[in-house]
């Protein structure tokens, strides 16, 4: 295997079952874009042969003897991380921030203490701590679980921890697989939303989604009439760094800007826009075990859904294409065959 958008099939033999691990047979895997960025070596450091996928869902169908609460045939979510300590003196999980735990394990290329490598979830099946297998809620229809793993909880853990409320103006920047879930939850949050893109075709789409307002952001007369209104911006695009000077524009005072992608190149600012604006820019990554739980429950409360398109498992590397190209509306769920013998 070598970087590239093409996956080939490949066998391995998974680490030994631990007496707190899972195994999972996979019903449905989700692509996202980290994926692409792995097997293209974009990011660097991806280890071959690397099987990823972090936006898993299947049944547990064998699980270690000091697993107690999940049992064989539950139907569960996996994101982007595998393991973490959980430990109550760690500074990160003691606050359900477990990504940044320094024993965290993502769910590919990644490795855990033993060295065995991490294998994701573009396969039959995973093994993985149960710690890190959601249950998926009974009113959420399987197939729309997988993003929500990682796009989902990309998007709302920030607004739990910030506390997004009915009231607030919420700008969501880039419209495709994390901003259309992001204008449902802050709208199921009870805030106003106010959607920006620059493809004016959008426009009628995120209304439906629940935005209150569109911005086309090419035509200036509708961004001035927004400048100095937001109290948070979620910027879920891989917009120029030099764009984040006009982001500024946007917001209220004390507003907050947080980035869920990563913008190219470096941010040049001057202290005195903080200064003069009050406004603070930061940065969030996915979720925690707890938070995971909440997107989920939160979901099926509120009927959030990501807009998905679907293909069998043995057309992977068609599906990639799609997400590569950017067609993709707006993530993409591979399926195992139902009749799998696994």
């Amino acid at each position: 295997m070598k970087p590239g958008l093409t996956v080939e099939p490949w066998t391995y033999k998974p680490r030994p079952l631990g007496e707190h691990d899972i195994e999972i047979k996979i019903e449905y895997s989700g692509i996202c874009g980290s994926d692409l960025y792995t097997i293209k070596e974009e990011w660097g450091g991806t280890s071959y042969p690397a099987i990823v996928g972090h936006e898993i869902v299947g049944k547990v169908i064998t699980k270690g003897e000091k697993v107690t609460h999940l049992e064989e045939g539950d139907l569960v979510g996996v994101g982007a991380q595998v393991y973490g300590c959980l430990q109550k003196d760690c500074n990160a999980c003691s606050r359900d921030l477990d990504p940044h735990c320094p024993n965290s394990v993502f769910t590919y290329n990644a490795r855990y203490d033993d060295g065995e490598q991490a294998q994701g979830g573009y396969a039959e099946a995973v093994r993985i701590d149960a710690n890190y297998a959601i249950k998926i809620p009974a009113g959420l229809d399987p197939v729309y679980a997988p993003p929500l793993m990682c796009a989902g909880v990309t998007v709302f853990a920030p607004m739990l921890r910030k506390g997004v409320k009915k009231g607030d103006r919420v700008g969501v920047v880039g419209i495709g697989g994390l901003g259309h879930l992001a204008i449902q939850y802050a709208k199921a949050l009870g805030a106003e939303v106010v959607a920006f893109s620059h493809s004016p075709n959008k426009r009628e789409q995120c209304m439906e989604l629940g935005a209150s307002e569109f911005v086309d952001t090419s035509n200036k007369k509708e961004v001035d009439a927004v400048r100095h209104s937001l109290n948070y911006l979620f910027v879920s695009s891989n917009s120029d760094s030099n764009q984040y000077n006009e982001f500024i524009s946007w917001m209220d005072y004390e507003g907050q800007i947080i980035l869920l992608a990563l913008p190219k190149g470096n941010m040049s600012f001057s202290p005195g826009e903080f200064i003069r604006t009050e406004v603070a820019i930061i940065g969030s990554l996915i979720g925690g075990i707890n938070v995971l739980k909440k997107t989920l429950e939160f979901s099926a409360k509120h009927n959030v859904l990501p807009i998905i398109e679907r293909y069998p498992m043995k057309e992977v590397n068609d599906a990639i294409v799609r997400v590569d190209s950017g067609k993709a509306r707006y993530r993409v769920v591979l399926e195992n065959p139902k009749n799998s013998n696994l």
